[in-house]
């Protein structure tokens, strides 16, 4: 079985006894992303340079026994998610450009936990659709059928996921754009109880009902990542 298969709780063990480092892990999901992305389109932009970088460093943190929940698993982000020095666009042309200042609460919380962030997923523009059709950079495709939608606004995010290229990743959710596209996907989502994750750093749609979440292949990474 493929690295890039397995769950976070089957890589934790295996980065914990040596038998896999996050490098060979990120490296695993950087060729699967090359094998299917083009067909998908989960992606609106991959960060291979920094995640491999930042498997490098877990390597060296796994080598000091530093190991935290998230060391070395490669993690998509929602391209709503502000990242400091990488661009953030929300689907939209009009953000084609805009490169955030800071990094949002939940990729520095990521971060802190040993994350390797692989890409900024695709989502309908300014999160406003449920099929992920409306991006300024073009749909993404459900990966068990490529004629049907992957659902949305978080389709990118599901997609990757349900593909396999990320072990787990973030999405949004204000009316279902994390429900609704884990269950087209065929994976796990969770809308957080409002205020149980931080929306620093999330582009808001409707403030009092944003909330960030994850996709995982199981229950369990699910409250890995929570």
């Amino acid at each position: 079985m493929e690295l890039y298969s397995l769950t976070i709780h089957e890589l934790q063990e295996k980065i914990k006894s040596g038998g896999v480092t996050a490098m060979q892990l990120t490296e695993s999901v950087f060729s699967r992303i090359d094998a299917v992305e083009d067909r998908v389109h989960s992606y609106i932009r991959l960060m291979k340079e920094q995640a491999m970088a930042a498997a490098a460093k877990a390597d060296e943190n796994i080598k000091k026994g530093d190991i935290q929940p998230l060391t070395g698993i490669p993690i998509a982000l929602k391209d709503i998610v502000c990242t400091k020095g990488i661009t953030t666009t929300c689907g939209s042309h009009i953000l084609h450009n805009f490169v955030p200042p800071y990094d949002a609460t939940v990729v520095e919380k990521l971060r802190n936990a040993g994350a390797v962030f692989v890409g900024k997923a695709n989502m309908d523009e300014f999160a406003m659709g449920s099929s992920t059709e409306t991006s300024y950079f073009g749909p993404t495709r459900n990966p068990w059928d490529l004629q049907r939608i992957p659902g949305g606004s978080s389709g990118g995010s599901a997609a990757a996921v349900a593909a396999d290229e990320c072990i787990a990743s973030i999405g949004s959710d204000t009316g279902g754009s994390i429900r609704q596209p884990a269950a087209l996907c065929g994976i796990v989502g969770l809308k957080p109880t409002y205020g149980r994750v931080s929306r620093f750093g999330l582009i808001a749609f409707a403030s009092s009902l944003d909330q960030l979440g994850p996709f995982t292949k199981d229950v369990e990474e699910c409250a890995i990542m929570m």
